[in-house]
């Protein structure tokens, strides 16, 4: 059986099944090794699997409404394309929408099939039981999660595909089209998170996976926050039933005692007791690998004090009764042992340390003595001790020159470790939400969760000058804020003053009152009264920086500018630049907006390809700073 017709010049002959040649050979779409049934030439080493040479040249609505999504033979972009269901480069055919969508053709024709409700397809796609797998000991298993609903693996049946890529069966079989109670004016619709949209339940933004959306309102729900009851009953309140509403009172969680202002939370008004979403549905036993016992679930305790960090808890905790703990749900995986600083050996974790063990009771970080009668953190050889609570950052693997190169950061449940692998395609930082271009550390389970080196490192408690108050700010996580300095909407980590209920952006807790700018050869000073135009972006301010050396002004934005970026229609890093050295008039242009460009302020440039742009079509910042 021969082909004319798949854009190719030699005629093309059907395998049914594979020959000592086709076992080698690979598709000249998909780029793997060709299985049978194929298409190869008798010619050339021109190869093709059946489902490729078949693949539609266009594919609407698998998951996203918009666009259709349009086959291409190489990436749209001048730089790398990754495909936005696997999150692996694509270097040969790509599906692609105008939106920024992309995929391979084997992840959209999969897709295309789970949309369609046609599972009987799938066939060839292995599925796995994960209770075989957990009993196994599968440490990967344990900690991998569905692409759709981002719950873990564990839960239920799943498609394992061979890119990496999993998908609970049950996510297949979602429906497409749901009402919702807190969204009655349309009803949601399955799709993509093409433009991380964050969830009105949970407020968490996720890079990837389904979620129920409305696009006209801007109203999305992950998978699991649509599927949550509206009222519940509750072992920790048995008054009244506990209704899902938003959290306008500032009301604390009665299970980890923090306030996550503008979220929904399970809430009795009358009693003002409230639950986190995430608080209210915990599981009745828990196992983890620092202790030889599993945990308990216990309730209704009214207050407690934590084995394990010292600290009073309410009305939820966990047990182990072997070895009579009851700790905070947060604690149960707190690590054993930990490098910091201010000490050249590791530190244990003990629940308890006798009399005799310890010499010095001051913690060694706060200068407060530490209770030994519950859990600390301790060095016998040195006689160093600090508190139970759990660091921000703890050192598990250093490499020779003492740098850490894996690590447990408290805003995220897996493992860190360092990578160089800048990708060329837009990566942020979870913590301050800037594009990464250096080394930076990635979670070892391809999470998506990404961490500048020095966003890493960012000190759990924190003075603030720019912030009136002179209590120590808390860094925080899982907010979407209006920062109280630049006043941007933001999300990342924030630092919170509890007192005034404000959050100030990773960018602007590193600004001081006094700071030196690469722009400017002197050091300059915040000043509240200081008038004057803005050497950055030329508008009249009333705040800003000022140098007492010179006429030299510059505005809150302007000092907040990366001094590197990319965009995504060039392919090289952008650096900062702060006088246009050519007087050529051609070069007073904006590459991106093509309009002229004052050479006297601020832009961003490239020096390999001589493109310019102003800052804020570089950052596409279109918001009023007015």
């Amino acid at each position: 059986m021969e082909s004319q017709n798949l854009e190719h010049i030699h005629p093309l002959v059907f395998n049914e099944e594979q020959s000592n040649e086709t076992k080698k050979a690979k598709c000249s779409r998909c780029g793997e090794v060709v299985s049978d049934p194929s298409f190869s030439c008798g010619e050339c080493e021109f190869s093709l699997h059946k489902k490729c040479a078949e693949a539609p040249s266009k594919i609407d609505r698998p998951y996203h409404h918009h666009h259709p999504l349009v086959l291409l033979p190489e990436s749209p972009y001048v730089g790398s394309c990754y495909c936005d269901f696997c999150y692996k480069k694509c270097d040969f055919f790509v599906y692609h929408c105008s939106c920024g969508l992309d995929f391979h053709i084997k992840c959209a024709l999969f897709t295309l099939s789970i949309a369609e409700q046609k599972l009987q397809e799938l066939n060839h796609i292995a599925t796995k039981d994960p209770s075989v797998f957990l009993e196994e000991g599968n440490k990967e298993l344990e900690n991998a999660k569905c692409f759709g609903c981002w719950l873990p693996l564990g839960e239920s049946r799943y498609f394992s595909v061979a890119c990496g890529f999993n998908l609970h069966i049950k996510c297949a079989e979602l429906p497409h089209e749901i009402n919702h109670p807190f969204h009655k004016e349309h009803p949601l619709v399955l799709q993509f998170n093409i433009k991380r949209f964050s969830c009105k339940i949970c407020g968490e933004t996720r890079p990837r996976g389904f979620l129920y959306c409305c696009s006209a309102c801007s109203f999305a729900l992950h998978i699991k926050c649509a599927q949550q009851p509206t009222k519940i009953n509750h072992l920790s309140h048995r008054r009244h039933p506990l209704v899902l509403q938003l959290n306008s009172g500032n009301l604390l969680c009665k299970t980890c005692q923090e306030t996550q202002h503008e979220k929904f939370v399970y809430c009795c008004s009358t009693c003002n007791f409230s639950l986190h979403t995430e608080c209210a549905f915990l599981p009745p036993i828990v196992k983890d690998k620092n202790h030889q016992h599993p945990f308990t679930l216990f309730q209704g305790q009214p207050s407690f004090v934590c084995n394990a960090c010292g600290l009073e808890g309410n009305y939820i905790a966990y047990i182990c009764s072997t070895c009579n703990l009851m700790i905070h749900t947060k604690c149960i995986s707190i690590p054993l042992i930990i490098g910091v600083r201010r000490h050249y050996h590791p530190i244990y974790h003990n629940y308890f340390i006798s009399e005799n063990e310890s010499k010095i009771r001051d913690c060694s970080f706060c200068d407060v003595e530490v209770n030994i009668d519950y859990g600390s953190y301790y060095c016998l050889r040195c006689n160093f001790i600090a508190h139970g609570v759990n660091p921000i950052t703890c050192v598990i693997e250093q490499n020779e020159s003492g740098e850490m190169t894996r690590i447990k950061h408290f805003s995220h449940a897996h493992d860190l470790i360092l990578s160089d692998n800048v990708m060329e395609n837009d990566i942020t930082c979870d913590g301050c939400m800037l594009l990464i271009l250096d080394s930076f550390y990635c979670c070892t389970l391809q999470c998506n969760f990404f961490l500048h080196k020095v966003c890493a490192k960012s000190p759990r408690k924190k003075h603030l000058s720019f912030h009136g108050c002179q209590e120590l700010h808390i860094l925080v996580v899982g907010y979407l804020f209006k920062c109280s300095i630049c006043e941007y909407d933001c999300g990342g980590f924030s630092y919170k003053c509890n007192k005034f209920n404000v959050h100030i952006c990773l960018q602007c807790s590193v600004i001081d009152y006094r700071t030196k700018h690469p722009g400017h050869q002197h050091p300059i000073l915040y000043n509240r009264n200081q008038h004057g135009r803005c050497n950055g972006c030329g508008e009249t301010w009333r705040s800003q920086f000022s140098c007492k050396h010179c006429d030299f002004n510059l505005d809150f934005d302007c000092s907040r500018l990366t001094l590197t970026t990319r965009h995504k229609r060039h392919e090289h890093p952008l650096a900062l630049a702060y006088h246009e050295g050519n007087d050529y008039l051609k070069y007073h242009y904006c590459d991106l907006c093509e309009k002229e460009r004052d050479p006297n302020l601020w832009f961003y440039h490239c020096a390999i390809c001589e493109f310019s742009a102003h800052p804020n079509c570089v950052l596409a910042i279109y918001i009023d700073k007015g």
